[in-house]
């Protein structure tokens, strides 16, 4: 089952980035509620309040910054906004009402989770991820530290975040795209990317790389981490 690390409620009253941002989080590990107004956000917050507020300001009924001087005046809860390009001034006036971030729109959920999980660490919401072992293979995701046998593997952080992404998952096979979108943070995207790093990976972590054993590839879907033994 897939721990769940933090509730986050997202609001946009754009229904698909609602959807890309609740999938990306919910992938993550987090509970998401997903509203897409000003007066629902604040019945959504008192109703189940969340650890995380990831709030538009262009929101309708209610704009997004009344609703951060609400929340802000009821608790010190977490607000990360999400802004167009010409929205400085009201970026800058919802910083001072107390959001702990912004992301500018056109953004990447990717980048979002990040910052989000940055901040749940910071206000010690979230716990600091797990390492991550695999017999002689040691993955610390929160050092961003891999080693093999003792010895330190010169990873590119791609290859580290989907090094992660695999040994996290063991046993479940991935498609190319699904990779693309949840290491990569791509909804689009060429899959020979993720066939030239699994390459990789595997001269790094692999007794034999021409013989995976822990990196297998699944003929008509992907990849799959298999662990020892």
């Amino acid at each position: 089952m897939t721990r769940v690390c933090a509730h986050v409620l997202v609001v946009d009253d754009d229904e698909t980035v609602r959807d890309v941002v609740g999938r990306y989080l919910g992938a993550a590990g987090h509970e998401v509620a997903l509203v897409g107004d000003g007066p629902a956000a604040l019945r959504a917050a008192r109703e189940s309040p969340p650890d995380v507020v990831v709030l538009d300001l262009m929101l309708p009924g209610l704009g997004g910054l009344e609703v951060c001087r609400v929340l802000r005046a009821e608790g010190d809860l977490p607000i990360v906004m999400l802004t167009a390009l010409g929205e400085e001034d009201d970026r800058l006036l919802g910083l001072e009402l107390g959001a702990d971030d912004y992301v500018t729109k056109p953004f990447s959920p990717r980048e979002l989770v990040l910052r989000i999980g940055s901040i749940l660490r910071r206000t010690g919401t979230l716990a600091a991820s797990p390492v991550l072992t695999d017999g002689a293979l040691r993955v610390d995701p929160a050092g961003r530290e891999a080693t093999l046998d003792g010895v330190a593997l010169a990873l590119t952080t791609r290859e580290f975040d989907l090094l992660a992404f695999l040994l996290a998952h063991p046993g479940q096979a991935f498609t190319r795209e699904e990779l693309l979108s949840q290491v990569w943070g791509w909804e689009f995207g060429d899959r020979s990317t993720v066939t030239v790093h699994v390459r990789r990976l595997r001269e790094k972590v692999e007794a034999d790389p021409t013989a995976p054993r822990r990196i297998a590839t699944i003929w008509g879907t992907g990849y799959r981490y298999d662990r020892e033994g």
